[in-house]
């Protein structure tokens, strides 16, 4: 990187926002994965999306790797800059563009925080429901690069479910466009979905368009109490099995309720060996209903308690708490190796009784949350990287966890993405061929191999 070059990506987005400074660089060679970190060798914040095009352009042609990064949550080490290159931050295009409330769809840019997206949809009367934990920092063209999903997949679907079009520079700067806001668009391929998941390697969004829905006119939240995990696990799948689709069904182990309440203080039960937070939603006569079969149904399982939040006060405690189960996990030891091994919801409880069999066998401690309704738990493993002999039984309990989550027809990731983390496990899911074809698009798209290299397909 030479001061020629770094003087035109000055010309293109200004001299403040190139950080060519090693301290500045430093603070992008991480995401939230526990891998190593990779220092770029420049880092370059467009304010327009039209430089975002030009410096896309002016890497290209002089061969330089791009990094594309929103807020730098995700879990997989998708923005780690594996082969250094630029980082390009898209958080500084944040506008959204437009909301119709007519047809029910936004147009947004790139860098849009997903929280505040969602509040100004509600405060229009309209609800986007994907509500990935980070939502708070992560955005919305970060969300389409991974699939974030979040607490209401269950019932509303993932973020994949909600794009109608992506708008993206391809490698050489130029703007292809996709999608379209009408309900139904069969015009060409479906380059959106190459974006959505590609984790920037296909492209750099530019520009999303976002199916909006009618908000529910009523819900009704509640924790059951189980003094088993399997009487807990037992309860998800039967729940499904009797056509009931909530939607929240989230599950936290002991470890984890006793993590969560030394954090937030919600008043969660610590002797409690597991614990559903459920929420059922939609008209109101079908919310009583719900509820009712879901209070029986709990019961019937072995739960020895279910209370309902009492207002809206008591509702907001309970999800806040489920919030922070990273967070409180987290503070438990100096390393936290949060996974999102997914399975067929039938076979959560089988999921559930192997992390429990595999903590103990590699001797790890293993705080196990998520998404129980849909299958996608989070075994988070407690440890300190810098024991080598403990980080090494953590990384057979983690290839371990995958296999059983594999053997069960499930998926190495429900909502995190692949990254560099998972990259070497992608063909014991998938197949070589897979792999290989993936290539063929990736170099057709990208011959100098310069979009986010090393990302899901490896090398």
């Amino acid at each position: 990187m030479n001061d020629a070059l770094i003087k035109e990506f000055q010309a293109i987005v200004g001299k403040e926002n190139v950080l060519d400074a090693e301290p500045d660089r430093q603070a992008y060679a991480y995401d939230s994965a526990v891998l190593d970190p990779v220092t770029p060798e420049l880092v370059v914040r467009p304010n327009k999306v039209e430089e975002l095009g030009r410096v896309l352009r002016l890497c290209n042609e002089n061969g330089l790797p791009i990094t594309p990064r929103g807020a730098g949550s995700n879990l997989s080490g998708g923005t780690i800059p594996k082969n250094r290159g630029v980082v390009v931050l898209t958080n500084s295009l944040n506008r959204i563009l437009e909301i119709n409330e007519e047809d029910m769809y936004a147009v947004v840019e790139p860098g849009v925080v997903t929280a505040k997206f969602a509040a100004e949809v509600a405060s229009r009367g309209l609800f986007y429901p994907p509500d990935p934990g980070s939502q708070a920092v992560s955005t919305l063209a970060g969300n389409i690069a991974e699939n974030a999903g979040g607490l209401r997949g269950l019932k509303y679907g993932v973020t994949k479910d909600y794009v109608m079009g992506v708008d993206f520079f391809d490698v050489n700067g130029d703007l292809v466009k996709s999608g379209s806001r009408t309900v139904k668009c069969v015009t060409g391929f479906n380059l959106s979905a190459l974006q959505i998941a590609g984790e920037g390697s296909l492209g750099v969004i530019a520009q999303a368009i976002l199916k909006l829905v009618p908000p529910p006119a009523a819900n009704r939240a509640m924790m059951a109490i189980f003094d088993s995990i399997d009487k807990a696990s037992e309860t998800v799948a039967a729940i499904i099995a009797n056509k009931i689709v909530p939607c929240t069904l989230e599950l936290m182990d002991q470890r984890t309720i006793e993590l969560v309440e030394d954090y937030t203080k919600a008043g969660l039960p610590t002797d409690a060996a597991a614990i559903l937070l459920i929420e059922v939603d939609g008209h109101p006569a079908q919310v009583a209903d719900e509820a009712e079969m879901v209070v029986k149904i709990c019961g019937q399982c072995g739960a020895t308690t279910v209370k309902a939040a009492k207002d809206e006060e008591d509702r907001f405690k309970i999800w806040e708490a489920r919030r922070a189960a990273l967070p409180a996990l987290a503070r438990a030891r100096p390393t936290t190796v949060l996974e999102d091994a997914t399975v067929p919801r039938s076979q959560i409880p089988a999921m559930i009784r192997a992390v429990n069999d595999i903590a103990a066998k590699y001797n790890v401690t293993i705080g196990t949350f998520g998404h129980a309704g849909d299958g996608n738990l989070h075994p988070t493993i407690l440890c300190d990287r810098r024991d080598h002999e403990e980080f090494a039984r953590v990384e057979d309990a983690v290839d371990e966890i995958f296999d059983v989550a594999l053997s069960l027809k499930g998926t190495l990731s429900g909502e995190h993405g692949i990254g560099l983390a998972k990259a070497k496990w992608l063909e014991k899911e998938t197949s070589r061929a897979t792999i290989d074809y993936a290539k063929r698009i990736k170099a057709a798209v990208d011959p100098k191999g310069i979009l986010n290299p090393g990302k899901i397909i490896g090398a």
